[in-house]
């Protein structure tokens, strides 16, 4: 396990550092971690550890982990909104979400097996992302804590994420390879869908400034979208079968995480080209960002840690 980088053509870089280890708890069962999210203002990272139907808190500040919220069955996403101090899971194990607020938990109903999440906070909606059959997108109210629409998808749901400015959702459909669209003032219906011309669309982010979407799909591929369109701007090979995406936006670099080999690629959006490949470990297909200090977590699960890796240039 190496925390360096390599650029794509096999020189060195030294973009991305890695200087903590944290420890995590040991798997109960089967599952690994899966999604994660981070709260900068409180100092928090939450990754859903589905191994132990649970969701396991770092102190971002100290990098080491301080609970575990346990008694989410299959726990498999973790979002957060930060300025309405807000927490949500995806619990495939029993079909529900989770809404983390002032120490306690609500579990809202929802469709078969939901995974990925995104969140409008005007209309304090939550999306929660099927995988289970028959493959559909829950809208759960935060305030009423329920399910309020249930739209059916033309095939499995991969990762969603919302945009403010259209006030519109997106998610990958891994077949037929495309994006759907749902509006928040109309959460019954499919506002559109954006064709994808590369198999398995996955991992899913955006820069909103940019009105470009980051697209990762199974066939080792990132497509790029112009986002209000749908055109294709641009087409980039990749390691591996991706899973996690997140985009940096204060520092225009994209990560992408890839299980195997156990790779993260980092691409610089301003050039659109791959600008370094860092080893995790074999299985590591979940990562997170820190947004303020540009830290991003890789969740390994055989060593059962995370690692934390600093952009050298800030």
């Amino acid at each position: 396990m190496s925390g360096g980088g390599r650029e794509a053509g096999g020189g060195a870089l030294r973009t991305l550092e890695r200087v903590a280890t944290i420890a995590l708890p040991e798997h109960a069962g089967p599952g690994g971690f899966d999604h994660a999210d981070v709260d900068s203002r409180a100092g928090r990272l939450y990754v859903a550890h589905t191994a132990n139907g649970a969701l396991d808190v770092i102190d971002t500040r100290a990098r080491r982990h301080v609970e575990s919220i346990s008694g989410l069955p299959g726990v498999a996403g973790a979002l957060v909104c930060a300025e309405q101090d807000l927490v949500f899971t995806s619990n495939r194990g029993e079909d529900t979400v989770g809404i983390l607020e002032s120490g306690s938990v609500a579990r809202v109903p929802v469709g078969k097996r939901p995974n990925g999440l995104a969140y409008d906070p005007r209309h304090r909606l939550l999306l929660a992302a099927n995988v289970g059959e028959p493959p559909s997108v829950s809208f759960v109210s935060v305030d009423a804590r329920r399910e309020i629409a249930r739209v059916p998808m033309p095939g499995r749901t991969r990762w969603a994420i919302f945009d403010a400015r259209s006030s519109c959702f997106f998610v990958n459909i891994a077949d037929p390879a495309c994006i759907v669209l749902l509006e928040s003032d109309h959460p019954d219906q499919v506002a559109g869908t954006i064709a994808v011309p590369a198999t398995g669309p996955h991992g899913l982010d955006a820069d909103f400034e940019r009105r470009r979407l980051y697209c990762a799909c199974d066939q080792g591929t990132l497509v790029v979208l112009e986002l209000d369109t749908g055109a294709v701007l641009a087409e980039r090979g990749l390691s591996g079968a991706p899973d996690v995406v997140f985009f940096d936006a204060g520092l225009r670099l994209l990560h992408v995480a890839i299980g195997d080999p156990g790779v993260i690629d980092v691409f610089d959006t301003e050039a659109c080209e791959r600008r370094e490949t860092l080893t995790t470990e074999g299985g590591a297909h979940t990562i997170a960002l820190d947004r303020a200090t540009h830290e991003i977590y890789a969740f390994l699960p055989q060593s059962h840690a995370a690692l934390v890796f600093q952009n050298s240039t800030v």
